[in-house]
């Protein structure tokens, strides 16, 4: 299995908390050791995003594929792929 697809199948096992709270989240890509995904719905304005993304997501996806750097939420504009 590469390091995008255990990125996905880590993505696909949190999902179901996530869709549980109103939110989803979308794998975008995996380019230079950095995992872009896109949180939805409820999610997607959440004050806890941080919390979220960086002690949820990432902490998940790094704790199996350790060469991810960092986990990058691409809401903003100049991030969208």
């Amino acid at each position: 299995m590469t390091k995008q697809e255990k990125i996905i199948d880590i993505i696909e096992h949190l999902r179901p908390f996530l869709i549980n709270d109103g939110g989803d989240i979308e794998f975008v890509k995996y380019e230079d050791d950095i995992a872009y995904i896109k949180m939805k719905g409820a999610c997607a304005n959440c004050v806890m995003i941080d919390a979220t993304l960086k002690e949820g997501i990432e902490a998940a996806i790094k704790s199996e594929v350790p060469e991810v750097k960092e986990v990058i939420n691409v809401t903003s504009p100049e991030l969208e792929y």
